[in-house]
C-alpha cells in the first residue's frame, strides 16, 4: 500500500515539505487512542534472538533510524512504534541555524536515491533538550552532534563539548558528526590530528560524569584505504566505542540520473541505493583490517533485507536506515528484523 499508493502521492510534492507533512501526520495519528498499539502490532518484531548488547547498551533489535530524519527530536516517541531498535536524533548544533538555502533536498527516483545539502538545519541544543525531556523511555536514543556553520575553526571543539555536556543526561550514546559534506568550513574536521584532539577532549569531558556515555565517530563513504587505516588507528588511540559507516557521498559515479539533472541539482551528499555497495565495502574494510576491534553501525543504501544482511555479514553489528525508509516505507524495518531473526534461528 505504501509504495503503490502513499509514496506515489507524496512523491508528487517537494521532498522537504513532504518530510514535515509526514511528521505532522504521524504525530496526529499517534494521538488517536489505540493507533500506537495498532502500529506496534503491524511493524514490531520482538524476539530474544534479535537483541544485541553493544557498548553497555541492550538494543531490542539491530535496526535503527539514522540521524537526519528526526533532527530536532520531535518524533522519536512516535517513531518507536514502528519497530526500530534505536533512533538517532540530530545533527544537533549549539545554536539554531537555518542551514543552506532552499531548495536543498532532491529525489533521484530512477536511482532510488536522494541528494541533500541541508547544512545542519536544526532548532538548536535547547530545543532538542526540551523535546528529549518528553522521552517515554521506549527506545534507545543516540545524539548526533556537530558544530555551527559560522563557528570559527579555533572554537570547533567548544561546540562539540557544549552539545555533549548539555545532551549527556538525555541520550544513550553520542555520535561525533565530522563527515557531513553539506556544511561549509569543514576541512579541519577531516584532519587526523585534529580529530584525535577533538575525540580526546570529548572523552575527557565524558569521564567527569558519574555515568560515561558511548561515543562513536561517523565517517564518509568516500575515504580511501589509507584514510580508513587512519580511522582504525584513531579508534584504537582514543578508545572510542565505535564507528558509523557511513555518511552521504559526494561522488556522482554510476548514477542513472542524466548529467543535466545532476547539474541543475548542484552539490550535496548522495544517499540511498547509489551508495549501497560503497558503504558495505567500507564496513568490510574496517571490520577485516581491525580484526573486529570495535563495533560498527552500518548505514547507506539499505533498501531491502538483503542490503541489511550484506552489511551485517560484512562486519556491521547494527544497521540504520533513512533513504530506504522513505522509498520502501515502514514495513522495511519489519522485513529486515524478520530476516535477521530467521538467519539467527537457522545458524
Amino acid at each position: 500500500m505504501y509504495k503503490s499508493i502513499i509514496r506515489k502521492i507524496l512523491f508528487k510534492f517537494d521532498p522537504e515539505a513532504v518530510h514535515y507533512f509526514t511528521f505532522d501526520a504521524i504525530k496526529l495519528l499517534c494521538k488517536i487512542p489505540l493507533v500506537p498499539a495498532l502500529i506496534r502490532s503491524l511493524f514490531q518484531v520482538n524476539h530474544p534472538k534479535l537483541e544485541r548488547e553493544l557498548f553497555g547498551l541492550r538494543f531490542k533489535n539491530p535496526v535503527g533510524l539514522a540521524a537526519g530524519f528526526d533532527k530536532n527530536a520531535v518524533l522519536y516517541n512516535e517513531l518507536a512504534n514502528f519497530g526500530f531498535g534505536f533512533i538517532e536524533i540530530g545533527t544537533v548544533t549549539p545554536k539554531a541555524q537555518e542551514g543552506n538555502p532552499k531548495k536543498r533536498l532532491f529525489r533521484l527516483q530512477e536511482d532510488k536515491g536522494i541528494i541533500n545539502r541541508m547544512g545542519f538545519n536544526n532548532a538548536g541544543l535547547e530545543a532538542a533538550i526540551s523535546q528529549l525531556k518528553k522521552n517515554k523511555k521506549q527506545i534507545i536514543i543516540g545524539g548526533n552532534i556537530g558544530k555551527n556553520t559560522q563557528t570559527l575553526p579555533e572554537a570547533y571543539t567548544d561546540d562539540y563539548l557544549e552539545c555533549f555536556s548539555a545532551l549527556h543526561p538525555y541520550v544513550d550514546y553520542f555520535v561525533l558528526n565530522v563527515s557531513c559534506p553539506n556544511v561549509g568550513s569543514h576541512a579541519k574536521l577531516n584532519d587526523k590530528d585534529y580529530l584525535e584532539e577533538l575525540i580526546n577532549a570529548v572523552q575527557s569531558l565524558n569521564t567527569t560524569f558519574k555515568e560515561t556515555k558511548p561515543i562513536l565517530l561517523k565517517i564518509a563513504p568516500d575515504l580511501n584505504t589509507t584514510q580508513l587505516d587512519e580511522i582504525i588507528a584513531l579508534v584504537k588511540a582514543t578508545k572510542i566505542e565505535g564507528v558509523i559507516a557511513s555518511n552521504t557521498s559526494v561522488s556522482r559515479e554510476n548514477l542513472k540520473a542524466d548529467a543535466a539533472t545532476l547539474e541543475s541539482i548542484g552539490n550535496g551528499g548522495v544517499s540511498g541505493q547509489p551508495i549501497t555497495s560503497k558503504s558495505t565495502q567500507v564496513i568490510k574494510y574496517l571490520s577485516d583490517n581491525s580484526q573486529k576491534a570495535f563495533p560498527i553501525i552500518g548505514v547507506g543504501g539499505i533498501h531491502s533485507k538483503k542490503d541489511a544482511l550484506d552489511k551485517l555479514n560484512a562486519g556491521a553489528d547494527l544497521v540504520q536506515i533513512y533513504t530506504g525508509f522513505v522509498y520502501e516505507g515502514p514495513a522495511l524495518v519489519k522485513r529486515i528484523n524478520k530476516a535477521v531473526l530467521k538467519a539467527s534461528l537457522n545458524s
